[in-house]
């Protein structure tokens, strides 16, 4: 059986938990951050969790994740 390739830039964007799910950055937090609230940066900064809906379409672009 041949290996399977990971998609690399889906590599770069989530990381898998102890558990199993699958950590991800927010979005909206590159820039234009001057009119943002520090409360509202500060929740951007936080990692979240792939939904469990779109968990699958990971799976298929990071095999071995």
């Amino acid at each position: 059986m041949p290996k399977l390739k990971t998609r690399k830039a889906a590599a770069k964007r989530f990381r898998a938990t102890g558990s199993g799910k699958i950590k991800r950055r927010k979005a909206y937090k590159s820039h234009l951050l001057e009119h943002k609230s520090a409360a509202r940066r500060n929740r951007l900064s936080k990692s979240a969790l792939v939904s469990e809906q779109d968990e699958k379409n990971v799976h298929l672009m990071m095999p071995y994740l």
